[in-house]
């Protein structure tokens, strides 16, 4: 993998590093409308999953159980929507997002939905906090590896 990987810009202005995986970055998006998390393949020049090689597909399909499981846990909500788009950022990336009933897009897609609606700084760091206890520390810390 590429040591100079640095995901979009405007995916890192609108998400928070919570952990570095054995393939991609694990992020928050920035939005208190929706618990929503991101995984970015380390993998230079990647658009679309089928880029991968095999091993690295069901490497990334075992970090979106990981994420999923994980968004469940933190947020107490059982329906996820699970996405990978890349019509406005080419860059791979796959959406994990938790919903409910009534939420500000519901039931349509949360892409698109108005604007961005950032998470007060003490409840952003609280959520930062539990997602990186889960994963077994209070730093951005590197995901358990997934068998």
């Amino acid at each position: 993998m590429p040591a100079a990987f640095e995901p979009d810009p405007r995916l890192a202005a609108d998400s928070l590093l919570v952990a570095e995986g054995p393939l991609s970055q694990l992020r928050l998006m920035d939005d208190a409308r929706f618990p929503w998390l991101l995984l970015l393949p380390r993998v230079a020049g990647v658009e679309n999953w089928v880029d991968l090689d095999g091993a690295s597909q069901r490497l990334l399909l075992a970090e979106i159980n990981q994420a999923s499981d994980l968004l469940r846990a933190v947020s107490g909500l059982g329906k996820l929507n699970i996405g990978q788009l890349g019509n406005v950022v080419r860059q791979l990336h796959v959406h994990v997002v938790a919903r409910r009933e009534g939420d500000a897009a519901w039931p349509g897609p949360v892409w698109g939905s108005g604007p961005r609606q950032p998470y007060p700084a003490d409840r952003r760091e609280a959520l930062l906090w539990a997602l990186r206890q889960r994963l077994g520390g209070q730093e951005p810390v590197r995901m358990p590896e997934t068998g």
